[in-house]
């Protein structure tokens, strides 16, 4: 996906257009011949998920209320003691 945007191909202001999915899908194939990895469901829920995801790591790096979570470089993993976490998970 890092490849597609810097391509500038497929970008849209700040969202890939619709065609991206099938250039990944493509991409995918060269890599992964026999995978049969398809654009819609595949991808595109891998994409969901993965934003899904992202959202959450960014609100617990970003949000003023949770500055007890770090993020380990060396790990590449968001940290915070046990009760910092348990905290977080019984709220959410």
């Amino acid at each position: 996906m890092v490849d597609l945007y810097n391509v500038e191909t497929y970008n849209a202001d700040t969202r890939f257009n619709a065609s991206y999915l099938n250039a990944l899908e493509r991409m995918l194939e060269k890599v992964l011949p026999h995978a049969m990895l398809k654009a819609k469901p595949n991808l595109e829920s891998r994409i969901r998920t993965l934003k899904m995801d992202w959202a959450t790591v960014y609100d617990l790096l970003n949000v003023k209320d949770n500055s007890n979570f770090g993020w380990d470089e060396h790990r590449q993993m968001v940290v915070a003691k046990d009760a910092i976490w348990n905290l977080y998970i019984s709220v959410r």
